[in-house]
């Protein structure tokens, strides 16, 4: 065998020279994404630790942090938790529209048109710690919305967050280009002059479920089929903004059934789960299903925690026995955490939208509206049966203390959801 030449021997020389060059320039280059790639791995390796509900507060993934959309037209300065606050009195701003000048609220919300006598729930504004919310613009709002659907899809607390949108818009709008129509599960309102929607799906588990009609859904016997989302999914297709919700119908108990197979078979496999691995199994369904369909770079998507209740006045110091019933004030506890937010749904919510390839930005309404004993419809709405005489003597005995008054808190969720969106 021959010894290499002394020429053989430059040109091997020159050739590892030369490749050790193009590498390092490639990595100086290249450097900042073989940065991210690293990292994502490890991510991947680590376990998440469990989030704390109130560490929720501030959840917001690395990919939501770095994202520029077309629909934000500002940063701030300092980053701000705006759903660490307080509620202030405030009867020069509050409220943001009038109930009787809003025909699109439905009689379950109009709690003045239903003779609630007080008024003081209608003029309290939410102050974040560090920073203000920005003032809402609706023009400035339907103008960034030009040419896009924004969709509330979930139940019906959701549905009052998308009346109370449509309410703060409309006024903005001339009264012969817009409208609001509903075909089944699906409403829309339409600002014609910005080709613009804004819509509401009614799905309370996201996934399909025995209580998917529109009308018909006061079901016991709840049943939900954990692993299939595209009967509802076929109408948010070309959605560019969403807003997801589900949260009410899962709390039934500690277990929730669940449907292997179809509706529509004649016997039916039907097993029991713990209620939280159901969550988990739809939400990361629906995840799936954005993941595939929209696009990080044009699409925005939020998530809205649980909506509280105010069933047990013992919780925040008041009667035993009572209810949201003939509140008027705040919960001004800092602390307070009513016993119908599950802890363990809020962790899992912040678990489940970490790390995502798709950014999901959660909106924490929890925390804010626990403080709201107020501000529920309580017996001041359209009643859908008719009350029994014992009912009518002890008005607790009806009270709704799940739902809201329009005009009220839910335009503060609105507030926040436009301070996303435009100032992330």
């Amino acid at each position: 065998m021959k010894s290499p030449t002394s020429n053989q021997k430059k040109n091997s020389i020159s050739f590892y020279i030369i490749s050790l060059c193009f590498v390092f320039f490639v990595v100086i280059l290249y450097g900042e994404d073989f940065g991210c790639i690293l990292s994502q791995s490890t991510l991947k390796l680590q376990e998440p630790e469990e989030e704390k509900p109130d560490q929720i507060l501030s959840l917001q993934t690395e990919q939501e942090k770095d994202l520029v959309v077309p629909f934000a037209v500002e940063r701030g300065e300092k980053e701000c938790n705006l759903f660490s606050g307080s509620w202030v009195y405030d009867e020069e701003t509050r409220p943001l529209y009038q109930e009787e000048e809003c025909p699109y609220i439905q009689p379950q919300l109009t709690c003045q048109a239903y003779g609630r006598p007080d008024k003081g729930y209608l003029h309290w504004r939410w102050q974040p710690h560090d920073c203000d919310l920005p003032s809402f613009n609706a023009t400035f709002m339907l103008e960034k919305l030009r040419g896009k659907r924004l969709m509330f899809i979930g139940d019906s607390l959701n549905r009052g967050q998308f009346v109370s949108l449509v309410c703060l818009l409309h006024r903005s709008i001339p009264e012969n280009s817009k409208s609001m129509t509903t075909n089944g599960s699906l409403t829309i309102f339409r600002a014609k002059d910005y080709n613009a929607t804004i819509e509401f799906f009614w799905a309370p588990f996201l996934v399909e479920s025995n209580s998917d009609d529109a009308i018909v859904h006061r079901v016991r016997d709840r049943i939900v089929r954990v692993g299939s989302i595209n009967k509802h999914a076929r109408h948010w297709k070309g959605i560019d903004i969403v807003v997801f919700n589900t949260y009410l119908w899962w709390m039934t108990g500690q277990k929730i059934r669940i449907l292997r197979g179809s509706f529509d078979s004649e016997n039916k496999n039907i097993t029991e789960m713990v209620t939280e691995d159901a969550y988990r199994l739809a939400v990361r369904r629906m995840m799936r299903w954005v993941e595939q369909n929209m696009d990080p770079k044009t699409n925005r998507v939020f998530f809205a925690t649980m909506s509280p209740c105010h069933e047990r006045s013992a919780e925040w110091g008041g009667e035993a026995g009572g209810n949201c019933y003939g509140e008027t004030t705040p919960i001004m506890d800092p602390n307070f955490w009513g016993s119908c937010s599950r802890k363990s749904i809020m962790s899992l919510v912040g678990n489940l939208f970490s790390g995502r390839k798709m950014p999901v930005t959660i909106l924490n309404i929890t925390q804010l509206s626990n403080y709201r004993k107020d501000a529920h419809t309580s017996i001041y709405k359209k009643q859908w049966n008719k009350l029994t005489a014992e009912q009518l003597a002890n008005p607790k005995s009806y009270s709704d203390c799940v739902h809201w008054c329009l005009p009220g808190l839910q335009d503060t969720w609105n507030e926040l959801l436009y301070a996303k969106l435009f100032f992330p």
